[in-house]
């Protein structure tokens, strides 16, 4: 049975908050080198696209991820289209995704003009279940010539994109083995990902190509902001040349040979970024240290906190517990956000939305299941002092 005061009350006690006092969900620390590095981006008035910032930030994220290179978006969203464009996906093509996603994750396959194709999540990662993911293709897709097609629809299948959720590993190598038996090109969503670690790798160096976001509500922010990451260098090269409308490099004339957009992250944001980025082990140590406490007490509560698994080092970025079923969750919801504690559901079921209910599904009872009973509870960083 939930005992929602006492879980408010602990809550408020690792927050270190007095009772009428609002606790946020996640929310940013910039308290590092933020405001000398934005200062002196301004001085130097380079606040667009160049600058030193954008090159030294990419440099030091690719490092710190084990990419052979990582090129800056100005957010995840952005970083996620333009990652399929470079996996190869077309108009008409189909990608398959997990239905219990933020929207940004299908959305980014629309504006590559492609169709979603929902298949089930494992209920211990909340992520894309590879026996899932095996099943649909194994009853729907043949190859021809090389490329998987979609035997119903004609379609072809072009990518998988599945997301590791809050932080937590999918089932990612598995995953890989699939795609690689299909020939499809896997593309991680590892927008929640950065600082997440999974047999020694960190997430979104796994597939050909990845996204990340720093959004501002992310363990580490650009404020708004996101970034791919791929070690093939041909990939990096047209990434870098797309996200700046496929402008040909010259010293006056305008070229462009390609249809290219204007994805790249402003300098004022990297400077924003290589602070925060400067802070991150930091950020996952306090974060790791709250999972712990929140693990002990719902554990000796008989409430299922949603832990790391065998292999994954989490960032934990947002805590997670599963209740019993709807009815439970949405009380919980109900009392804990009027009494100022900020929690929220997962989110909805893409193929629940207007715009994608009519898409392709496998079965998803595992999603559904989740759906009911997931909820977030606060994860910032907390102020030790």
């Amino acid at each position: 049975m939930l005992q929602i005061n006492k879980t408010l009350s602990f809550i408020r006690e690792v927050f270190n908050s007095k009772n009428d006092e609002f606790i946020p969900l996640h929310i940013p620390n910039l308290k590092g080198n933020e405001k000398k590095y934005l200062n002196e981006c301004i001085d130097s008035t380079f606040v667009s696209s160049v600058g030193k910032f954008v090159d030294l930030f990419e440099t030091k994220v690719a490092g710190y991820t084990g990419a052979k290179h990582a090129i800056v978006c100005v957010n995840g969203t952005n970083a996620l289209h333009l990652s399929l464009l470079l996996a190869g996906v077309k108009l008409g093509d189909e990608v398959i995704t997990q239905p219990l996603t933020f929207i940004a994750t299908t959305n980014a396959i629309v504006y590559a003009n492609a169709n979603p194709v929902f298949v089930d999540v494992d209920v211990d990662t909340m992520g894309m279940s590879p026996k899932a993911l095996k099943e649909f293709l194994k009853e729907n897709a043949e190859l021809r010539n090389g490329e998987c097609y979609n035997k119903i629809t004609n379609n072809r299948i072009k990518a998988c994109m599945p997301m590791h959720t809050f932080g937590h590993a999918c089932r990612i190598e598995e995953i890989a083995i699939v795609c690689k038996e299909y020939n499809i090109e896997l593309v991680e969503d590892a927008a929640e990902g950065m600082g997440s670690v999974y047999k020694g790798k960190h997430l979104g160096t796994f597939g050909r190509v990845s996204a990340i976001s720093f959004n501002g509500n992310k363990i580490m922010t650009t404020g708004g902001g996101g970034i791919i990451l791929t070690n093939d260098t041909a990939l990096a090269n047209k990434a870098k040349h797309l996200s700046t409308q496929a402008k040909v490099p010259h010293k006056w004339e305008y070229v462009h040979d390609d249809i290219g957009f204007n994805y790249r992250m402003p300098n004022i944001n990297a400077a924003l970024g290589l602070a925060q980025l400067e802070r991150l082990d930091y950020f996952l140590e306090n974060k790791r240290e709250l999972a712990e406490k929140y693990s002990m007490f719902f554990k000796q509560n008989s409430i299922e906190f949603f832990d790391e698994r065998k292999d994954e080092k989490c960032n934990f970025w947002l805590n997670a517990i599963v209740l019993k079923d709807k009815e439970e969750r949405d009380l919980f919801l109900s009392k804990s956000n009027e009494s100022g504690v900020m929690t929220r559901p997962i989110w909805q079921l893409m193929n629940k939305l207007p715009m994608f209910e009519k898409n392709i599904k496998g079965d998803l009872k595992n999603s559904e299941w989740l759906e009911e009973r997931v909820v977030n509870i606060p994860s910032s960083v907390r102020i030790n002092e």
